[in-house]
C-alpha cells in the first residue's frame, strides 16, 4: 500500500491474487481514488486479477471462453472509450511441461481474439509465463528445453508481435539483457539476478507514438515478480 501511494499509478494491474471477494485486505478497501476490478477464481487460493483504475472504464469483461481458463480468473478487459486495457495471468505450463496443452491451446484462443482488435488503442500487460528470447533469462542454454522457455512456447510471443504488437520495454531497451521480471526463491537466485522476463506490456500499433517509456522495477519487493510499467501520453 505504501508503494501504491507513493508511485500514484493511474492503473495498477495484479496478476496470481490467490484470494476470494471475502478475504480482501481492509488496506484494500480504504485505498482512495482508484475504482477496483477484481476476477476471483473459482478455487479458493488460486489465480485470480485486479485493476485498480483512476479512470472509469464504460465496459468490462472477464471472459475469454475458455472453461477452465474463465474458471481460473486469469481476464480482465477494460474499455476506456479512448483506449482499451487487457490484464492477463496465462497459464505456467507444468515444470513437467502436463499443462503445455492447455496453456497453448489458451495463447491459440488469446491470440485469435485479438485479431479483431490489434488496430484500435490496445494495451496488454500482465504475467505471459514465456521468456521469449535468449536475452530475457539467464541461463537460456539450460533451459532451452525447460517450461516457459521451449520453442513451442517462444512462438506464442512471436505470433503476437507477428499481428502487429510491439513489446513496449524492447522498444526502448532493444538487445539489452540481464532485466528479468521473476526469479525462483531458491539459490539465492534473486540476489544474483538470475532470473527470467516473463511479465509484459504491449501495445497495438495505433498507440505507437502515444507510448513514452517502459520500465522494470526490480528494486520492488514483495513477491518473487517485480513491477513493471509503460507510460503513455493518453
Amino acid at each position: 500500500m505504501e508503494w501504491i501511494q507513493l508511485t500514484k499509478p493511474e492503473i495498477l494491474c495484479l496478476q496470481e491474487i490467490k484470494l476470494q471477494e471475502n478475504q480482501l485486505p481492509k488496506e484494500v478497501s480504504r485505498l482512495s481514488g482508484y475504482q477496483q476490478f477484481f476476477n476471483f477464481a473459482d478455487k479458493k487460493g488460486y489465480g485470480g486479477v485486479a485493476v485498480f483504475s483512476k479512470l472509469n472504464p464504460k465496459n468490462i469483461s472477464n471472459k475469454l471462453g475458455l472453461k477452465r481458463f474463465d474458471q481460473e480468473g486469469r481476464f480482465l478487459k477494460l474499455d476506456f472509450g479512448n483506449f482499451s486495457l487487457i490484464n492477463i495471468y496465462l497459464p505456467h505450463g507444468g515444470r513437467a511441461k502436463e499443462n503445455l496443452e492447455y496453456k497453448l491451446e489458451v495463447y491459440k484462443l488469446f491470440l485469435e481474439s485479438l485479431r479483431g482488435l490489434k488496430n484500435q488503442n490496445l494495451v496488454l500487460i500482465g504475467d505471459f509465463n514465456i521468456a521469449h528470447q535468449e536475452i530475457d533469462l539467464a541461463r537460456p542454454k539450460e533451459n532451452k528445453n525447460n517450461i516457459m522457455f521451449t520453442p513451442e512456447e517462444r512462438k506464442q510471443i512471436d505470433n503476437l508481435l507477428n499481428l502487429g504488437f510491439q513489446d513496449s520495454f524492447r522498444k526502448f531497451h532493444p538487445g539489452k539483457a540481464g532485466h528479468y521480471t521473476w526469479w525462483p526463491y531458491f539459490a539465492n537466485a534473486r540476489q544474483r539476478n538470475l532470473g527470467w522476463r516473463i511479465d509484459y506490456s504491449f501495445f497495438s500499433n495505433p498507440l505507437r507514438p502515444k507510448v513514452k517509456d517502459a520500465f522494470i522495477l526490480p528494486e520492488i519487493k514483495g513477491s518473487d515478480h517485480c513491477p513493471i510499467g509503460i507510460e503513455i501520453d493518453n
